[in-house]
């Protein structure tokens, strides 16, 4: 029996009916998703993944509302977030339910899709399964820069290009981890045609120097992080100086140390950004992650 647990949004805009939830559990191995449907033609739509720790979906809220504001620069209906919320608790009970593994690391994936084409009506689903083992990665990763192909204010000048919108369409994120996998690297940081520093294709990146934890501002198109915000609030629990700011790659590669951040893996201390090699803080970093795994909203 598949261990996965899939809901069926049967409401992902607007308000359901009195007594219907909005959701309903799905079988996963049943076919679900039709043919037609711009999620599968299109790439069109957006998702979130969140970790579930202890069975508790981190950063529920904000990968809420960063759905909601992917949603927006899509022009997709808003949708309807107390249902999604219901839904997450709910799948992750189920999850629970039937396989137990409490203290495994789970996610739930959601993906809201602009619907079967020319019907004008969204639709949506969620599931929850068993993570990745990451352990090796929070230990240390290798990354490669890429270029984007972009210049870093591309959101101002060009918002139809949907930079900062977390979409179905990944084929490009994708692609750069294959490239990275044929450099003999586990990861990618891009960077823009006019040298600014942005984020990997699944991360944040988080530096520190002299002191001073910084990331690069997010009016660059660049994805807002759930787990970075945490890792900032670490950080200043430690009693460092935490920023958003411009970032070229020089700033970058100049850093005492990098973090790629992430929902599900957490964070991952960079050992080799292209070929400067970095020492990992390996206590600062298992501390980090003991607080992001510890974390149970």
């Amino acid at each position: 029996m598949t261990r996965a647990t899939l809901l069926t949004i049967t409401t992902p805009t607007g308000t359901p009916e009195a007594g219907d939830p909005g959701f309903v559990v799905s079988d996963f191995d049943a076919p679900q998703v039709r043919v037609t449907d711009l999620s599968v033609t299109r790439g069109d739509g957006v998702f979130e993944t969140i970790a579930v720790i202890a069975g508790h979906p981190q950063a529920l809220e904000p990968h809420l509302a960063r759905l909601a504001h992917s949603a927006a620069l899509l022009d997709l209906p808003a949708p309807a977030l107390d249902v999604w919320r219901e839904a997450v608790r709910a799948g992750v009970a189920d999850y629970l339910t039937r396989n137990g593994d409490r203290d495994a690391e789970l996610y739930a994936k959601l993906i809201y899709s602009r619907g079967i084409e020319g019907s004008g009506v969204p639709s949506g689903w969620l599931f929850v399964d068993l993570g990745e083992d990451f352990s090796r990665a929070r230990l240390g990763i290798r990354v490669v820069t890429l270029d984007r192909g972009y210049r870093h204010d591309v959101a101002e000048t060009s918002p139809w290009l949907l930079a900062g919108a977390k979409t179905l369409s990944y084929a490009i994120n994708r692609a750069a981890q294959r490239e990275a996998v044929r450099r003999g690297a586990d990861d990618v940081l891009f960077v823009s045609s006019d040298g600014y520093a942005l984020e990997g294709p699944t991360s944040n990146v988080v530096t520190l120097t002299d002191g001073v934890v910084r990331t690069p501002n997010t009016d660059q198109g660049i994805l807002a992080g759930t787990t970075q915000a945490a890792v900032f609030d670490f950080f200043e629990s430690r009693g460092l100086r935490t920023e958003f700011a411009p970032m070229t790659l020089d700033d970058v590669t100049a850093a005492d140390a990098l973090w790629l951040v992430s929902s599900v893996r957490q964070a991952a201390p960079v050992t080799h950004l292209d070929e400067r090699e970095y020492p990992v803080n390996a206590a600062l970093t298992a501390a980090l992650n003991a607080y992001l795994l510890a974390r149970t909203e």
